[in-house]
């Protein structure tokens, strides 16, 4: 039996200046997780470097410009028909105004002490969990 394949997904932790986490709800039309809670990002281009993809893909969906400051972590979804390996990076705003894609229907800046409040698939809260313990001492 072959092995599913490996697919990659970039995901942006972005922070404000008063030190929340930008969150997007994804639209009821989504395929999977609707309704749940995610950082902008998404999957690369072929060819396409991960940095480059993620600044895209928050340009995408957020229309704000990032600047990637570190590494954040790392998860795995398994999905049908592939192994998701998601790179978690810290970013922060350069400039522009939230103004969402039609893959979210909401968003909010949070506070760390908020996130694990929102509705997040398991394997985003397993990972945050971990995440916001390193970040918060």
């Amino acid at each position: 039996m072959q092995a599913k394949p490996f697919g990659l997904a970039v995901k942006a932790l972005v922070w404000d200046d008063s030190g929340r986490i930008l969150f997007l709800r994804r639209a009821s039309i989504s395929k999977r997780f609707a309704g749940t809670w995610e950082p902008p990002g998404g999957k690369m281009d072929a060819g396409e470097a991960f940095d480059t993809a993620l600044v895209r893909e928050v340009a995408e969906e957020t229309g704000l410009t990032i600047v990637l400051d570190r590494v954040a972590g790392a998860t795995q979804y398994d999905m049908p028909g592939m192994k998701l390996a998601v790179l978690f990076l810290e970013a922060r705003v350069l400039s522009g105004e939230v103004g969402l894609s039609d893959e979210h229907d909401e968003y909010r800046w949070i506070q760390l002490n908020e996130v694990l409040r929102l509705e997040l698939t398991p394997t985003l809260h397993a990972f945050l969990t971990v995440y916001l313990q390193k970040v918060s001492h």
